[in-house]
């Protein structure tokens, strides 16, 4: 399983269970993020520790998670980032559009 999902008190956590989040993925992570939303979940945490790698397919798959908890009202948490997944982030600038906490634990906070 590539992704592992937990449902607590509306909010969704997502572990991506993958060394590379790319092409070869990023699609089953955005259909998953789609079904949830369709499930009234609008609080999302994608919790990245484990990936290591992260392309423009995974950064498109994290982009519709934000999108779909703005556009529900809801919040939208990354969280354990890897320091090359962080390096792409700030690169592309979305440091400054997503909510980012090292922990989990500091993801749920930041929702609440």
């Amino acid at each position: 399983m590539d992704f592992i999902i937990n449902q607590q008190n509306g909010t969704a956590i997502v572990k991506t269970n993958v060394d590379k989040l790319n092409a070869g993925n990023a699609s089953d992570l955005k259909a998953e993020l789609v079904l949830l939303n369709k499930g009234s979940i609008n609080n999302i945490v994608i919790d990245m520790s484990k990936t290591k790698y992260c392309d423009s397919s995974g950064l498109s798959a994290i982009l519709v998670a934000n999108r779909l908890c703005k556009d529900t009202n809801g919040k939208f948490v990354l969280c354990g980032l890897n320091e090359n997944v962080s390096k792409l982030i700030s690169i592309a600038q979305l440091d400054k559009v997503f909510t980012i906490t090292v922990s989990e634990s500091e993801a749920l906070e930041a929702i609440k």
